[in-house]
């Protein structure tokens, strides 16, 4: 076969994979919404500064949860698409945890001298998150509403950042009352 002929194909080849490729590359925006929208279950963990922090510290406002893991690739693939959406967050009064699974403080901390983490990290060392959340992988994501109902759940790496997944997250705050108005007109 011509040389020329072997360039020209390899192109046409490249240039019909590149669509596959951009796809696998971009991360999904897809949540599953639980229409039963069951209460979270609630845990006592504590953060990196070793206070327990409790999930009924956070509701009153929407809450978003991820379980994840430094040896867990999705779940490093997520961070900093995690550290853009807590920052187009950050005057929503949205709260964003990030639960790591059986893993130590020590090991959290030398992974976050690699990688900036600007979410607050819960450490559950003993990994029973994974029980109470009925987890089959990581990373798993919950939305709750500011009762803790769970309204959205996530497996896999998402596109939290994108204004799909804020919108719905937004969506979720509570509104404010409008005030009655009497007329005191006669």
């Amino acid at each position: 076969m011509p040389l020329l002929l072997k360039i020209t194909l390899a192109a046409l080849l490249l240039c019909l994979a590149l669509p596959f490729t951009a796809q696998a590359d971009e991360l999904s925006t897809e949540l599953i919404e639980l229409e039963h929208r069951p209460i979270a279950p609630r845990f006592s963990l504590p953060d990196m500064q070793d206070q327990t922090r409790e999930l009924s510290d956070y509701l009153g406002k929407p809450v978003i949860i991820s379980f994840w893991a430094t040896w867990c690739p999705p779940c490093r693939k997520e961070i900093p698409v995690f550290n853009r959406a807590k920052e187009k967050l950050k005057d929503d009064d949205v709260v964003m945890l990030f639960v790591n699974i059986n893993e130590g403080k020590e090991t959290i901390e030398a992974y976050q001298k690699k990688v900036p983490i600007n979410l607050t990290i819960l450490r559950d060392e003993t990994a029973g998150q994974l029980t109470n959340w009925n987890m089959t992988g990581l990373p798993s994501t919950f939305i709750l509403d500011p009762e803790g109902q769970v309204v959205y759940q996530a497996m896999g790496e998402r596109a939290w950042d994108s204004d799909d997944i804020l919108d719905k997250v937004r969506k979720l705050k509570p509104q404010p009352s409008k005030a009655l108005t009497i007329s005191t007109e006669s």
